[in-house]
C-alpha cells in the first residue's frame, strides 16, 4: 500500500506585495536566505515587512541587528507607520566593554578573533531566549569584517546555517555590500538569493528593482522586477508574462459611431486588438482615440485613459470643446483617466496599473497617450519593444481594446518614429497634414489591418466643434502622404464645413 505524498510545509509569505507572487508564494521554511543590494535599496524595510507578516500569523520573531541601533529600527518602522508588536523582539548586538576598553586588550590573539566568537555567542544566546520562527541577521558586512578573511567568513556562516537549520527557524541575512562587492561566499551556502538595486537616470527619481538569482528546489518568476519603496513599505511589481492571462471572449467588431471612419477602417476595430495612430504633433491622435472611447462608453463599457504628454485639466477642457464630455463620464465611473509622469514611473509599475484597471475596474478599451512619453520611461528602445509587446499581448487576451498613440518627428514631408512599433499593432492609422489651396489641411489612412480588409484610400478629415468628420476619397491628388500633393482632377473633393457627426 503506496502512502500518500505528504503536502509540501506552507511558505513564509514575506507580506511584500508582489514579492511573495515573484517567490511562488514566499520563503521556503527551514531554510536561510540572503537579501543583498547597496545602502538605500530597501534591505531593512523588507525584512521589517518580512518579521511583521510572521508576527500576524502568532510566530515569534528576531531582528539581530549588528549595524543599526533598535532605536533606529523602531524609527524606520514608524515612518511606515508600523509599530514592532511583542512577537517581534530586537537584539541590537554591541561589543563587549571589555573589547572596546584599550586598557583592557590582550595581544595574544587578535581582537577580531574574540570579537567574533563573542558576537556568535551572543547571537545564539539571544535566539535561546526568544526561540523565533524567522530571525533577520543584520548585516554581514560585519561579520564579514571581523572574520578578516574568506575561509573563517565561509566557516561562519556554515556554523550559523546548521545552527539555524537544527531548530527549524527561517533566517533572511542582510548584506550591503560595502565590504566585499565581490565576496560570493555566501550565494553557494544560503538556499535563496534575492539582489536589491537602484539605478540612478540622468533625470528623474531612482529606478529600483529586484532580481531572484537563486532558489534551491523552487521555480521562481526570472528577470527584473520594478519595485518602490512608499509610506507602508515595498510595493513589488512582477515582470508581466502575457502568456500567464488568458481569458475567454466573444470577438466582435467595435465601432466609432462615425460611419465614414467605420467605412475606412472596413467596418471598425476588432475587440482585442490594438490599434497605432501616428502621426505628427497636432493631427488629432488623441482626440480620435477619444472619439472610440466615447463609443465604447455608449455601448455601456468601462474605458481608460493613460496620458504621458497632456496636463489633465488642458486635456478635459479641450474635448469637451469639441463635444467630450470626459468629466462627466469619469464621474459616473464609466472613463478612469490617470495622469502619468514619466519621470517618477518606472515601467513595472505602469504596466501594473494598466493590470489593476482591466482586472479590478474591468476597462474594455485602453488608451496610451502617447508611446513618445512612454519610452521616457524605459532604460532603451529595445526594453521599451519588449514591455509594450508583453502589454498589449496581455491586454488582447483580456479582451481590451488598446489605442497608442505615437508622434512623429516633423510636420510634413519626411516623417520619422521616436520607435518603430507598427509591426506590434493590429491596426495602424497614419495622420498627415497635407497643403491644398493655401490652407493646412489633414488627411487620414489607415495603412494595415490584421483582422481584416480595409479601404486604401485617403481622406480628409478635420476637427471642430461639432466633433470628426471625414471628407470623400482624395482621388485627384497625389502626393498627400508627402505633405505637398499635385491635384490631377477637374474639381477638388475638399471639405469646407460638416455636420456634428
Amino acid at each position: 500500500m503506496t502512502r500518500p505524498e505528504a503536502s509540501p510545509p506552507e511558505k513564509a509569505r514575506t507580506g511584500v506585495p508582489g514579492l511573495d507572487d515573484i517567490l511562488s508564494g514566499g520563503l521556503s521554511p527551514g531554510h536561510m536566505f540572503l537579501l543583498e543590494g547597496n545602502p538605500g535599496t530597501g534591505k531593512t524595510t523588507i525584512a521589517l515587512r518580512f518579521l511583521l507578516e510572521g508576527a500576524a500569523r502568532g510566530e515569534q520573531c528576531l531582528y539581530i541587528t549588528l549595524s543599526e541601533t533598535a532605536r533606529e529600527l523602531r524609527e524606520g518602522a514608524a515612518s511606515h507607520g508600523w509599530s514592532l508588536p511583542d512577537e517581534v523582539s530586537v537584539f541590537e548586538l554591541v561589543p563587549p566593554e571589555s573589547l572596546l576598553d584599550s586598557a583592557q586588550q590582550q595581544s595574544l590573539l587578535h581582537s577580531s578573533d574574540l570579537e567574533l566568537g563573542e558576537a556568535t555567542r551572543q547571537i545564539f544566546e539571544a535566539y535561546e531566549r526568544v526561540r523565533p520562527t524567522r530571525i533577520v541577521l543584520d548585516s554581514l558586512s560585519e561579520i564579514r569584517l571581523l572574520a578578516q578573511g574568506s575561509l573563517r567568513y565561509r566557516r561562519q556562516i556554515l556554523a550559523l546555517k546548521h545552527y539555524f537549520a537544527r531548530l527549524g527557524g527561517t533566517v533572511l541575512l542582510l548584506d550591503d555590500l560595502t565590504s566585499d562587492t565581490f565576496d560570493k561566499t555566501v550565494h553557494s551556502v544560503v538556499h535563496g538569493v534575492i539582489r536589491l538595486e537602484a539605478l540612478s537616470p540622468s533625470y528623474g527619481a531612482e529606478r529600483r528593482r529586484l532580481r531572484i538569482s537563486k532558489y534551491r528546489g523552487q521555480a521562481f518568476r526570472g528577470g527584473f522586477h520594478d519595485f518602490t519603496i512608499q509610506r507602508g513599505g515595498v510595493h513589488v511589481f512582477p515582470r508581466l508574462i502575457a502568456a500567464e492571462h488568458r481569458s475567454g471572449y466573444e470577438r466582435a467588431r467595435r465601432t466609432s459611431d462615425i460611419p465614414a471612419l467605420d467605412a475606412l477602417l472596413g467596418g471598425g476595430i476588432e475587440q482585442g486588438s490594438s490599434t497605432l495612430l501616428l502621426g505628427p504633433s497636432g493631427t488629432g491622435k488623441s482626440i480620435l482615440s477619444l472619439q472610440f472611447v466615447t463609443a465604447a462608453i455608449r455601448r455601456g463599457e468601462k474605458a481608460a485613459i493613460f496620458v504621458f504628454d497632456e496636463e489633465m485639466g488642458l486635456l478635459l477642457r479641450r474635448a469637451a470643446e469639441i463635444g467630450f464630455d470626459l468629466e462627466g463620464m469619469r464621474r459616473r465611473g464609466a472613463l478612469l483617466i490617470e495622469q502619468v509622469d514619466a519621470a517618477e514611473l518606472s515601467p513595472g509599475e505602469f504596466a501594473h496599473r494598466v493590470r489593476e484597471h482591466v482586472d479590478k475596474a474591468q476597462a474594455k478599451t485602453v488608451v496610451i497617450d502617447s508611446l513618445n512619453g512612454y519610452q521616457a520611461a524605459m532604460p532603451d528602445e529595445n526594453a521599451l519593444i519588449l514591455h509594450i509587446h508583453e502589454l498589449l499581448q496581455y491586454l488582447n487576451r483580456q479582451g481590451a481594446t488598446t489605442f497608442l498613440t505615437v508622434a512623429q518627428h516633423g510636420l510634413v514631408g519626411d516623417m520619422r518614429s521616436p520607435v518603430d512599433v507598427t509591426y506590434l499593432a493590429d491596426t495602424v492609422i497614419l495622420l498627415r497634414y497635407f497643403e491644398a489651396v493655401g490652407n493646412v489641411r489633414r488627411a487620414i489612412s489607415v495603412i494595415k489591418k490584421r483582422t481584416g480588409a480595409h479601404e486604401n484610400t485617403i481622406r480628409e478629415y478635420q476637427i471642430s466643434r461639432g466633433g470628426i468628420g471625414l471628407g470623400e476619397p482624395l482621388r485627384d491628388f497625389q502626393g498627400v502622404l508627402r505633405g505637398v500633393p499635385t491635384f490631377t482632377g477637374d474639381t477638388a473633393p475638399l471639405l469646407d464645413s460638416f455636420p456634428a457627426k
